[in-house]
């Protein structure tokens, strides 16, 4: 369990790179644990990697590490890495290749149609192959991001009261670059695709308490971030 680190190292240096290595790393345990390779010479594709501190984490375990994103943003340290410009929404899949491991964190909840997304990632992986999948679900209490708690107001009105109220900048709009998703329509979708499988699925930052993730309609409330790993199915 994780939450409380990651409230005090945000109190204190806000959502600095080691605040988001703390959170590669044991999303990284948890993969593992689960049956993924994170270890030499795995290949892996960090899709919707942002600065790549998820990627960097494997790639000191020797993984051998794809970038991917709409842009490079990666750390000064990564430069020299290969990177992959990729929109997730218009992009053709299979130009990525497919690998042992796909990571993608925090980018389910901002793209416009993520069911899409979902009927299209058993294209990036290989035979037996695992799936990170982990995002900020709407009715988390940090569903509404930097607008929290007031998304609980509605994806319509939430963040405009909270501007009214003087609460601050926000970076996130619902329906421009943030999205309503919940736990139990994911789970639907992913089930409904032949060739994946979940094999595991936690709160993110406290993958101990998994067992949330079974209990339909307070997993939605219950769960700051939930957390998937997908397998494909075949040989």
């Amino acid at each position: 369990m994780i939450i409380h680190q990651l409230i005090a190292r945000h109190l204190k240096h806000r959502d600095d790179a080691e605040f988001y290595a703390l959170q590669a790393r044991d999303a990284i345990r948890w993969i593992e644990a689960g049956g993924g390779r994170t270890r030499d010479g795995a290949t892996v594709l960090d899709l919707g990697c942002g600065h790549g501190v998820f990627g960097a984490e494997l790639a000191k375990r020797g993984c051998v590490v794809t970038y991917s994103d709409e842009q490079n943003s990666l750390l000064p340290e990564l430069a020299g890495a290969n990177f992959r410009a990729f929109n997730i929404d218009r992009d053709d899949f299979t130009k990525l290749g497919r690998y042992d491991l796909v990571v993608c964190s925090n980018v389910l909840e901002h793209l416009p149609r993520p069911a899409e997304f979902i009927g299209r990632m058993g294209m990036l992986l290989k035979p037996g192959a695992k799936f990170y999948l982990s995002w900020t679900n709407w009715l988390s209490p940090w569903g509404g991001h930097e607008f929290s708690p007031f998304h609980y107001l509605g994806a319509s009105r939430g963040h405009r009261i909270h501007d009214r109220l003087g609460r601050g900048q926000r970076s996130h709009t619902p329906g421009v670059n943030l999205f309503p998703t919940y736990i139990g329509e994911v789970l639907r979708w992913i089930d409904a695709q032949p060739g994946l499988k979940v094999v595991c699925a936690a709160p993110r930052y406290y993958t101990e308490l998994g067992f949330l993730l079974k209990i339909p309609v307070l997993r939605e409330f219950l769960a700051w971030n939930c957390a998937l790993l997908i397998e494909a199915q075949g040989k």
